[in-house]
């Protein structure tokens, strides 16, 4: 029998040739909830209610800092009656400063502590201070350069999710509204108010790794292509830090497939970073002094509001009313979760993890972080409503399990 476009089996009505009763088209095999035993389906329901819930009523909170409503398109492109553009904020002004003196020949680690002591930034501990290497790239490609590099990334990453898509199973029906969504959540980087923000650039280079990661089978002897995904993640991670945990899991998962060469690979991209990141937290404890004041504690345990906070606020779906924002984040699991696939199992990890990662660490002010992942999270919502008819359909269905 044929399959139709969507990778299903076509109900058939009425009768069949040979005189058969018409029977139901057999659950694809990507439709992970669909295929779960009744009680397993049920609890999954209860709790996602109460998500749904909880993400509708916590509130969201920002501190200094914020990143508020950016300028509009008109402001943008200076029409003569645009409403001015905002002010800088405080974050964003100290790394003008920093990439205008870059661009005068100045050395970053020479003048990076009179900065943030004139900006009231702390130096300690030396995480505070960021890596250098977005204020480089930034003050050598200019604006025009920067506007140029952000239409390219962007346009990478839809089209290396686009392939990834067509690959995946069951990726290919939902290609075209996957695709629009993620454009919805990786198109704050085309916006040039934010193009200081170290956290815009790591994180489209991250949904350019993952959309150009092909994991191989566990056991192959087939190696898969990771060495593109390596590079961005790379890149990625010499920008932001917070890019760890995404290099750490594709190691991990590499070494469950018992991908070694793989897995050496991710683990030697970790070291090197740890020798970058001492070589940087040095020279910056070179020019700390004893009367500076160390910064407020990153661990403020804000649980589920600060997840949501964080990815909400940092994101496009912080022009949604927040009964909106908040359990369309919960969906976006959902939906990587429910899609059974190697992009699909993996997300709902990565995303899981940077949420534990956000409820534990991270101040009110610090809700950018969330601009690490935001981009290809949106994608897992192209999946939500088949999630949600598997679920249900498994919870309520007579079947103790498949």
């Amino acid at each position: 029998m044929e399959l139709d476009a969507a990778g299903f089996v076509p109900y058939l009505t009425g009768r069949c040739p040979t005189g058969a009763e018409a029977v139901p088209a057999p659950i694809p095999a990507w439709n992970r909830f669909a295929h779960w035993p009744r009680a397993r389906a049920r609890l999954l329901l209860i709790t996602l209610l109460a998500m749904l819930v909880a993400a509708a009523l916590v509130p969201l909170t920002v501190g200094r800092g914020a990143i508020a409503t950016p300028p509009s398109i008109t402001g943008a492109f200076g029409a003569k009656n645009a409403v001015k553009e905002r002010p800088r904020d405080d974050d964003l002004k100290l790394y003008d400063a920093v990439i205008a003196r870059i661009g005068r020949g100045e050395n970053y680690y020479d003048f990076i502590a009179a900065e943030h002591r004139r900006a009231s930034y702390p130096l300690r501990p030396g995480l505070a201070v960021r890596l250098p290497t977005l204020a480089y790239l930034d003050a050598w490609l200019g604006l025009p350069g920067q506007i140029a590099a952000a239409v390219a990334l962007m346009l990478g990453v839809l089209g290396v999710w686009w392939r990834r898509l067509g690959e995946e199973p069951g990726g290919r029906p939902h290609r075209a509204i996957a695709l629009a969504l993620l454009f919805t959540g990786a198109s704050l980087g085309l916006n040039r108010y934010y193009f200081v923000l170290h956290e815009l650039w790591a994180g489209m280079l991250i949904a350019l790794a993952f959309g150009l990661h092909r994991p191989a089978g566990r056991g192959s002897p087939a190696s898969g292509r990771w060495h593109g995904a390596w590079c961005a993640a790379a890149l990625a991670l010499a920008i932001r830090e917070h890019a760890l945990p995404f290099v750490l899991l594709l190691a991990a998962t590499a070494g469950w497939r018992r991908q070694w060469r793989e897995m050496a690979g991710w683990c030697a991209l970790v070291g090197l970073f740890a020798i970058g990141l001492a070589i940087h937290l040095h020279l910056v404890a070179l020019h700390t002094l004893p009367g500076d004041p160390p910064g407020p504690s990153w661990f403020a345990l804000r649980g589920l509001g600060g997840w949501l906070s964080d990815v909400v606020l940092s994101s496009n779906l912080r022009f949604f009313p927040h009964w909106l924002a908040g359990p369309a984040v919960a969906l976006m699991i959902l939906g990587w979760a429910g899609w059974k696939s190697p992009a699909g199992s993996f997300a709902t990890l990565l995303y899981l993890g940077y949420g534990l990662f956000f409820m534990i660490a991270g101040r009110n002010d610090n809700f950018y972080w969330g601009a690490t992942i935001a981009p290809a999270m949106f994608v897992g919502l192209a999946f939500t409503p088949m999630a949600v008819q598997g679920l249900i359909a498994a919870a309520m269905g007579p079947r103790a399990g498949r």
